[in-house]
């Protein structure tokens, strides 16, 4: 009830306090004429003192009780002094005055007539000395002008609301579009990665490869000079995406959710109290940006919809998922119809394994839950590399690609299968980056020795050739993948976590070959079979498979021909038949019986 108080405008305090000083002359008076009551004074007075209390807390829960209360108590108390004394009939005229004021939608069809006609006629009839049409114009005429002033209380208020709802608009607005920058610097910044600086790598090893093809000193000396300006433009490349994309890493999650909470309060009047639970710990952008698109989207909508004056936001840090909880005391729905805004929040903490849940109910207000699993682990696990050609721009061209990875950790280089073995067991890598055609010792020997001394080592080939006889043998002799150097970068980085993973690799353009050299036919049956256990459509099938290929969604839905929500409604479908929170486990389950 006292809530309701808080949010009272300037006209509300008017009317108790009218209130106030009527009530209070009425029982003064009273004490002068107590001798000639009927009833003992004392409950006349108390009789009073309820008609001004009991209507006005009658108020705080709902019109019509107020109506009734005070038509009843106030009525009945202007009723009695009437037959007493008949000037006191004029008491009854503030009363009309604020039933009028605070009648709303059809109460005016029974509240009118019994204020304005019956109560007249019986005030009349008891003080035998006014006109009941006397009577009746001059309070209709106090009941019109309360009516009056519940227009200009409700459009008053109205127009609050509205501005209110504008300068949250406004700040909402102001967020989006900041977060968009964001969001697109974040993009290009990608995007830059994966073309300039593919593209700068690619010269280098270009030019690498013409160095053995230019025997005089000059070529050498132009070949040196490229291969230096173009060092230079990759670095200075690199130093320029650090600048764009890093521009949103010096906020934890929660500065920029008490970021959002303070500038959301500064354009709103509404309270607004962010604690948090548990130890906090580092969270991926995507994680970040959903947490924060969830907050502002709800306490938006608390605001516009739920017309709240109050919001309690809890971060909860716990073991295996991070939890966003938003109440608000707003006016609360029973059946809650998502919009685009509530979509797009399901949408996005559906893309990282989350989902969204709200509660509703008219009177209490409206919780939402946005609960996402915690990845971080798995995802900074790094990941230990040993690359392993024969050709140095070979060697040192994916150095530097797969050094822009944070999770990636280049532990030696070898030119050779034997290098390979000694760097092994030295210091045994994570992933083997390997070549096939070298000279004293090849990758699928190579292959062979690690996998007999050191069966957790993951050994990926990597060649440039489809070299159908070999793969063949280092994938008998224990690889756990094969792709092509002219796999995309992206496709590479993602090939390289699968395979450190446990999921096995094989580059989509020679696996045919493979079929056909073991005769897998009757197998891939069983594994669609198998796959089909949990219920998995067919296009769920083809996604599955090429999400085991490491493909990306963007890719995935290039070659299907669907848009990129749609392929990742398809995987979330997928983990949730599977039972599993990423794309390595999901494959790991479905297609574990081929490893």
């Amino acid at each position: 009830m006292f809530n309701l108080v808080k949010q009272w405008f300037w006209y509300d305090w008017l009317v108790l306090l009218f209130r106030i000083c009527f009530s209070t002359s009425l029982l003064i008076t009273m004490c002068y004429l107590s001798d000639d009551f009927t009833i003992p004074f004392w409950i006349a007075f108390v009789w009073g003192l309820i008609a001004f209390s009991v209507p006005w807390f009658c108020l705080q829960l709902h019109y019509k009780y107020y109506l009734i209360a005070e038509i009843l108590l106030s009525g009945g108390l202007c009723l009695y002094l009437a037959a007493l004394f008949p000037e006191s009939y004029v008491t009854f005229l503030p009363t009309a005055f604020m039933i009028a004021s605070n009648s709303a939608q059809k109460s005016y069809r029974w509240s009118a007539p019994i204020t304005v006609i019956l109560i007249p006629i019986l005030l009349s009839r008891l003080s035998q000395q006014v006109d009941a049409v006397s009577m009746i114009l001059n309070i209709g005429l106090l009941y019109t002008l309360g009516f009056a002033f519940h227009l200009l209380m409700v459009n008053h208020k109205q127009s609050g609301i509205i501005k209110d709802q504008n300068a949250v608009l406004e700040q909402y607005i102001s967020q989006v579009e900041r977060m968009t920058l964001l969001e697109e610097r974040d993009r290009l910044s990608k995007d830059l990665h994966d073309t300039v600086g593919h593209s700068y790598t690619s010269i280098l090893m270009g030019l690498e490869t013409l160095r053995t093809e230019v025997n005089t000193s000059d070529g050498a000396q132009k070949i040196d000079a490229l291969l230096k300006l173009t060092r230079n433009g990759l670095d200075d490349v690199r130093r320029y995406l650090h600048h764009v994309g890093s521009s949103q890493d010096s906020l934890t999650l929660m500065q920029s959710l008490q970021k959002l909470v303070d500038d959301f309060q500064t354009f709103s009047k509404v309270k607004v109290r962010l604690r948090t639970f548990g130890e906090a710990y580092t969270v991926s952008k995507q994680v970040q940006m959903t947490l924060y698109r969830c907050l502002q989207e709800s306490i938006t909508n608390a605001v516009r919809h739920g017309q709240a004056s109050e919001i309690v936001i809890s971060l909860h840090y716990e073991e295996k998922l991070i939890r966003l909880d938003v109440q608000d005391n707003g006016l609360g729905a029973e059946d809650l119809t998502a919009g685009f805004g509530l979509n797009a929040m399901k949408e996005r903490a559906s893309n990282l394994q989350g989902q969204v849940y709200v509660y509703s109910k008219p009177g209490e207000g409206t919780l939402v839950t946005c609960s996402l699993p915690r990845l971080e682990e798995i995802q900074e696990e790094t990941v230990r590399l040993l690359l392993v050609d024969d050709q140095p721009y070979i060697r040192d061209s994916l150095r530097i690609i797969l050094e822009q990875e944070p999770d990636f950790e280049i532990i030696g280089l070898a030119e050779n299968g034997e290098q390979a073995v000694s760097f092994c067991e030295q210091d045994q890598p994570h992933v083997v980056l390997m070549d096939l055609n070298m000279p004293d010792m090849d990758g699928a020997e190579a292959t062979k020795l690690i996998k007999q001394k050191w069966p957790g080592v993951r050994v990926l080939i990597l060649t440039t050739f489809q070299e159908t006889d070999l793969a063949v043998e280092a994938l008998q002799n224990g690889a756990d993948g094969y792709l092509l150097k002219s796999t995309e970068p992206q496709e590479l980085f993602e090939g390289i976590r699968l395979v450190h993973r446990g999921v096995k690799m094989i580059t989509p353009a020679i696996t045919n070959v493979l079929i056909d050299h073991y005769e897998m036919h009757p197998t891939s049956e069983a594994q669609t079979e198998q796959s089909n256990e949990y219920g998995l459509t067919p296009r769920e099938l083809e996604i599955l498979e090429c999400l085991s290929k490491g493909m990306r969604y963007k890719s995935i839905a290039a070659k299907l021909y669907l848009s990129d929500g749609t392929v990742r409604n398809y995987a979330s479908t997928i983990y949730a038949k599977l039972g599993v929170r990423n794309r390595e486990e999901a494959v790991e389950k479905a297609f574990g019986t081929l490893e």
